[in-house]
């Protein structure tokens, strides 16, 4: 059995203006470190006297974000894992929300030229996560630090579709924990907020 904690990065001056990063490698802002001292605070309380590994995506608002809560926890982050990365959104990255809605039409329905399905998004999500649960010692807990996109196709998976619900987004600096039995997942906590 593993704890798998999934945290979403801290902010980005392309989150607070409400664009589009996908895979485009965008630095945390001054309020997404304050977020990633936040949560790593909490996250060290939580983890006091447990075993934990850190891993994340490669792009530089989940790694600066990784390297935070990695550092409260006394470690370093383990794997810096290409599959944790955010969704590519093709050519919609950069774009705000409502210049996408006119393009595309509703944000899962659309067909966005150059952007990853989201099944790929999916599997190769599992596909990390599953590296970085095998890394892990046996009795350690893992932190993966990640994007809301991926995290949601993660969650959607684990919970046959319950969550996210409708409407819900995760916030910067968020995280979802999982009880993992072999193939059984059960949520532990859900961070999805109404929108």
């Amino acid at each position: 059995m593993t704890i798998l904690t999934l945290v979403r990065h801290g902010e980005t001056d392309w989150n607070s203006g409400g664009r589009i990063q996908g895979s485009t490698d965008i630095a945390l802002n001054d309020t997404g470190r304050a977020q990633a001292r936040e949560l790593a605070e909490r996250l060290a309380a939580e983890y006091a006297g447990r075993d934990a590994v850190v891993v994340s995506s490669d792009l530089s608002r989940a790694a600066e974000t990784a390297d935070v809560i990695a550092a409260a926890l006394g470690t370093t982050v383990a794997l810096r894992l290409p599959g944790l990365q955010e969704r590519s959104y093709g050519e919609a990255e950069g774009m705000d929300a409502p210049s996408f809605a006119r393009a595309y039409g509703a944000w899962h329905a659309a067909d966005v030229p150059g952007a990853e399905t989201w099944p790929v998004v999916r599997e190769r999500a599992l596909a990390a996560l599953a590296e970085a649960l095998a890394v892990a010692p046996e009795g350690a807990d893992v932190i993966a630090v990640a994007h809301g996109a991926l995290i949601r196709e993660v969650i959607l998976y684990a919970t046959d579709g319950a969550f996210p619900r409708e409407g819900e987004r995760l916030p910067n600096c968020s995280a979802t924990t999982f009880r993992l039995d072999g193939d059984s997942w059960e949520m532990l906590a859900y961070a999805g907020v109404a929108s």
